[in-house]
């Protein structure tokens, strides 16, 4: 699977059934060629994962399964609101 076809995908919260957002980017370990985590746009409201300058990092390991059109991720949101994309 190319990068290009994971930015493709929504990301999705199996928690809440919440879309997330499209992947902006991706973490890569150099020396290990293994992906760390993958990083979606977000609106600035997120509480939970890694918030930085309206970047959520999501690690690899909270993935639950990468499907045809979507991406299911575990993991706690605490938002008070979340923008649809």
């Amino acid at each position: 699977m190319r990068i290009s076809e994971l930015q493709q995908k929504d990301v999705v919260s199996v928690s809440d059934g919440k879309r997330l957002g499209p992947i902006s980017d991706i973490d890569i370990n150099v020396k290990t060629g293994m992906i760390e985590a993958i990083i979606i746009q977000g609106n600035g409201n997120w509480k939970g994962w890694f918030s930085k300058g309206g970047e959520v990092t999501i690690p690899w390991k909270d993935l639950v399964k990468i499907g045809n059109d979507v991406i299911l991720v575990r993991g706690q949101i605490l938002q008070e609101t979340i923008d649809t994309i």
